[in-house]
């Protein structure tokens, strides 16, 4: 049996045969979903699909867009939350 942290079914397993002639199995973290728009829910470009470990060791630049609020809105609703902001003032 497993130990308790792998029992449930956020792991993924895969069945492997080592070079001993055993089968065993691996278990690996799911993908995450791909990060979204706080307003449309279309999925960010240029953010990577990454666990949040694995999302620390990345650069800084690498984790956002190179704008203004980059990795939350997509180009098209920040462009309209621009928009508005300037006509509304």
């Amino acid at each position: 049996m497993p130990r308790p942290g792998l029992r449930s079914k956020a792991q993924k397993r895969h069945a492997l045969r080592t070079p001993g002639n055993k089968n065993v199995t691996h278990y690996w973290r799911k993908k995450p979903h791909k990060s979204q728009c706080a307003i449309c829910k279309t999925p960010l470009q240029s953010i990577p699909q990454l666990r949040p470990s694995e999302m620390k060791k990345t650069d800084l630049t690498a984790r956002k867009a190179n704008r203004l609020e980059g990795g939350r809105y997509c180009a098209k609703c920040l462009q309209g939350l621009i928009k508005n902001a300037i006509y509304h003032q």
